[in-house]
């Protein structure tokens, strides 16, 4: 490997063929200390501030290295832009052979047999369907590789279940278009390419032995780079327990009776089989309650017609696959549907059944739907287990791992503890850029008041940044309550989380440049607007998780029986990591400016505060409603870089 710094340098390689590259001394060290694991294998967790340039810090040696190298990011967004944009671009200025290939999960590519089975019921579909329909199959005669995301339609798009397959519907082998398949495709190039690109969903489906197309695409690699590191221990505990839902068993029925008309048509006893099971679906949703909630298994006990309606939907299931099995052999696609109702009924069963043990089970209503869980309490020995391998590399990777300078929550998590560590700050001059405030006077945000008083304070900030604000909530309950005293008193456009598709409030948001965000969970992190358009972010408390949450109760309570401190071991370590994200929305570029607003007096009155501040960037402080007016007042650049103002003078800790 050549010398990096003959690369990463002010006048290196990349400075002179990619524009508005720039030397940073961070990511140069980032980059030799992952190439130098590269060559030796082992593990290392490490840290980069925004605007370091993690991502060519560990493309550039991945390259490089002459290793099959997998890489997983957080979401299919971040996954497209690294293969689209940024390995095409490190690649042209290496100048080096390296195959690339792109693998997501069986549900992203057009499934051909579903295409035709859609179109074969084409009368029966709603209008939006329908014209959903019309345009899949148009683009299905020009796409090259099946990807959805290639068409301009809704993620959430009706049509989209309809003409992709998951693991529950694909008839594998036995599709009569097995050798027209775009996951098939996708996968063959998987396994020859040097480098793959790959979402966490997808390695942790593969992890869990879930197929999802990934094949022996993880088997083949010795070199594996996890970015968006943080958010590895949620995402392999949905994939490492157990699940069944009321999309699920809808979309059998749905199925069955498609392939039911098309191959069979003499066996009426298995349509009503299906309505059965249709009922059994709706009874269980109204016995669990018209409210959207989340609660522990345990509650179930304590409400008869919900238990009844799950032993309904249970003997519906059951029947299900009776009918099927008397049909067995009939057609192929006949046979996945029993297949799929079997599975079903299993996991079905394990749930209504199962024990207490290192696993909790939960349920949760969303709207008309609902799903039942099991999830695991931990999820380290998978990762164990795969990372034993001799001579592989592992470097897990974010913005958000440390709380404080330590690793141990999140290494902790993945079993890892033994990992090599490391930190880069953010390049970023954060203290002439950013000024951070707590206001004074607010009450606990247990009072009564505490959402009418955040509301007081935003008003007040959102006129002096004239818009141009993100306003983050830990609960959809404030977030709505601020919204509406929002609408009444400020003059600047509001855009609010559930009125629109997410990336379509984001374009909004930049577009307009002077428009109120408004967001919960899903906006804490991810969003990255540059310049002006976003000048303030506020936090309307700290970000620990609901202790009601079911999940977390479970894990609350076996950290206590393990004789450890829930609250410091588990609660805090994550409140910190979700401030440092909602924080880190602000200043995402070396030009930005702007306010950070964290409403929460526990930040300075309590004594855990000083861990959320010791991982927050170095911004100037202050408490004074006066130095945010002056802040937003001066021209830019020009207020920050005079210590003599009370802004930039501002003591380091409030």
């Amino acid at each position: 490997m050549p010398d990096l710094s003959d690369l990463f340098g002010p006048t290196g390689q990349l400075a002179t063929t990619v524009p508005g590259f720039s030397h940073r001394a961070q990511q140069q060290a980032m980059a030799e200390c992952i190439a130098a694991l590269m060559a030796t294998g082992g593990t290392l967790v490490c840290e980069a501030g925004t605007g370091t340039g993690k991502t060519f810090a560990y493309l550039v040696p991945a390259l490089l290295s002459g290793r099959k190298v997998l890489i997983s990011t957080g979401t299919r967004h971040l996954q497209d832009q690294l293969f689209h944009r940024d390995v095409p671009l490190v690649r042209a200025a290496l100048g080096v052979p390296v195959t690339t290939a792109l693998l997501k999960g069986r549900a992203n590519y057009l499934c051909r047999h579903r295409l035709g089975l859609a179109l074969d019921d084409l009368s029966r579909l709603d209008r939006e369907t329908r014209s959903g329909l019309q345009a899949v199959r148009a683009w299905s005669s020009v796409t090259q590789n099946g990807d959805i995301a290639e068409l301009a339609l809704p993620e959430d798009a009706r049509v989209w279940p309809l003409v992709t397959s998951t693991g529950d519907n694909c008839l594998g082998q036995e599709c009569p278009q097995w050798q027209d398949c775009y996951l098939v495709a996708a996968r063959r190039e998987a396994q020859a390419a040097d480098v793959v690109v790959v979402n966490h969903h997808l390695f942790c489906a593969d992890l869990a032995l879930k197929d999802e197309g990934f094949g022996d695409i993880l088997p083949g690699a010795d070199c594996f780079v996890l970015d968006e590191a943080h958010q590895l221990p949620e995402t392999a505990s949905s994939f490492f327990g157990a699940r069944v839902s009321s999309r699920q068993l809808l979309d059998l029925a749905r199925d069955t009776e498609l392939e039911y008309r098309r191959e069979a048509g003499d066996a009426p006893h298995l349509v009503e089989r299906l309505m059965v099971l249709r009922r059994a679906v709706q009874e269980l949703r109204l016995r669990l309650g018209e409210l959207d909630r989340r609660g522990p298994w345990g509650e179930l006990a304590l409400e008869p017609d919900a238990l009844a309606a799950l032993d309904g939907l249970l003997d519906a299931v059951t029947g299900v696959v009776a009918c099927l099995q008397a049909l067995t052999g009939r057609a192929k696609g006949l046979d996945g549907c029993l297949g799929r109702a079997e599975d079903l009924g299993a996991t079905l069963q394990r749930l209504i059944l199962a024990e207490a043990g290192e696993v909790v089970r939960w349920f949760e209503t969303q709207g008309r739907g609902f799903a039942l869980h099991e999830t695991p309490l931990e999820v380290s020995a998978p990762f164990r287990a795969q990372m034993s391998r001799a001579h592989t590399a592992w470097i897990f990777t974010s913005a958000t791992l440390a709380v404080g300078e330590c690793f141990d929550h999140f290494a902790q998590q993945l079993g890892i503890e033994e990992a090599h560590t490391a930190r880069w700050d953010s390049p970023f001059d954060y203290p002439r850029q950013a000024l951070w405030f707590v206001p004074r006077g607010l009450p606990q945000p247990s009072a009564s008041d505490y959402n009418s008083q955040v509301l007081e304070v935003a008003c007040e900030v959102i006129g002096y940044s004239r818009g141009r604000a993100f306003l983050l909530f830990t609960s959809h309950r404030a977030l709505r309550e601020i919204a509406a005293g929002l609408v009444e008193r400020i003059p600047y456009p509001i855009l609010v989380q559930g009125t629109a598709p997410r990336a379509a409030l984001l374009e909004r948001f930049r577009t307009l440049g002077n428009a109120v965000l408004l967001g919960t969970a899903s906006f804490w992190e991810g969003v990255d607007v540059r310049g002006e358009a976003l000048s303030c972010v506020l936090i309307d408390r700290l970000p620990f998780a609901s202790p009601g949450d079911p999940v977390l109760a479970a894990r609350i309570d076996a950290v206590r029986r393990g004789g450890g401190n829930p609250f410091n071991e588990y609660q805090l370590p994550r409140a910190v990591i979700a401030l440092k994200q909602g924080a880190g929305r602000l200043i995402r570029d070396g030009s930005d400016r702007g306010v950070l607003v964290v409403c929460d007096p526990r930040l300075l009155s309590r004594s855990y505060g000083h861990q959320f501040l010791a991982s927050l960037p170095p911004m100037a402080r202050t408490r004074a409603m006066e130095d945010v007016a002056a802040f937003f007042a001066a021209e830019a650049g020009t207020l920050m870089a005079d210590p003599q103002h009370p802004a930039a003078a501002a003591h380091p800790s409030p």
